[in-house]
């Protein structure tokens, strides 16, 4: 019956690891309809020079917030969600290896990824300042959490893209979060590259890169969202000797 019990358990741990990434599939397709919607409600805003977090100081501030929480909420979902199956990956696969599945590059990543999140939702307290306007107050607090933020996915998702191909179940994924990675740390150079420059379209490359992590973000969720259900613990039980 203890062995009812332990499938019963890896049951529960798998269900509530794609409803985690249900949630955050659910989460990205809100957020990109937000962000649209701030374009029509803040027209004057331009998507080539203006930063997302313009949107969170003047009219409609609240609703760029609430975008940055969404977007904690989501990124936090997702990380659930890896850890679950993580912690689940391997069973009937063979011994698990002295280290675990993921290896530290890995773990770092998932520290990385859930970093990006807290800094994110942390963006709806600081309002920026918009741009062309002087940097103060808030608007320093905000661009530091930003930097933190961007940086942590950029190299984050990398990391743990790479420590996920050691994982059972996981393989054939990494091969696509890697470069969908890699992209996004091209994309945050890019961004980089912006800085200072009055003319450069640094809104269009913050929004390039948004989206490629975003993507990433949607790929791993969907990925844990399409396995199989399984069975029900009851079924479990009676297939179990006792």
């Amino acid at each position: 019956m203890s062995t009812a019990v332990s499938q019963q358990q890896r049951t529960g741990g798998r269900v509530s690891a794609r409803s985690l990434a249900w949630c955050t599939l659910a989460g990205v397709v809100v957020y990109v309809a937000i962000d649209v919607l701030l374009k029509f409600l803040r027209p004057s805003y331009s998507l080539l020079y203006n930063a997302e977090s313009d949107y969170g100081r003047g009219p409609w501030y609240w609703v760029m917030d609430l975008n940055f929480l969404l977007r904690c909420a989501l990124s936090l979902a997702v990380a659930a969600a890896i850890i679950r199956t993580v912690r689940a990956a391997g069973r009937g696969t063979g011994p698990e290896p002295a280290g675990g599945w993921l290896t530290g590059s890995g773990r770092a990543g998932l520290v990385l990824l859930v970093s990006w999140a807290v800094c994110s939702g942390l963006l709806a307290f600081f309002a920026d300042d918009v741009e062309g306007q002087k940097v103060h107050g808030s608007g320093l607090v905000h661009l530091a959490l930003a930097l933190v933020a961007f940086a942590c996915i950029a190299v984050g998702t990398i990391m743990l893209s790479a420590g996920l191909r050691q994982v059972p179940g996981w393989r054939t994924a990494s091969t696509v979060l890697l470069p969908i990675g890699i992209a996004g740390a091209a994309a945050f150079l890019l961004l980089g590259s912006a800085t200072g420059h009055k003319h450069a379209p640094g809104g269009l490359y913050e929004r390039i890169f948004l989206g490629v992590e975003l993507l990433w973000i949607a790929v791993a969720a969907w990925h844990i969202a399409r396995q199989p259900a399984a069975r029900q613990p009851a079924e479990l039980a009676l297939n179990m000797p006792v």
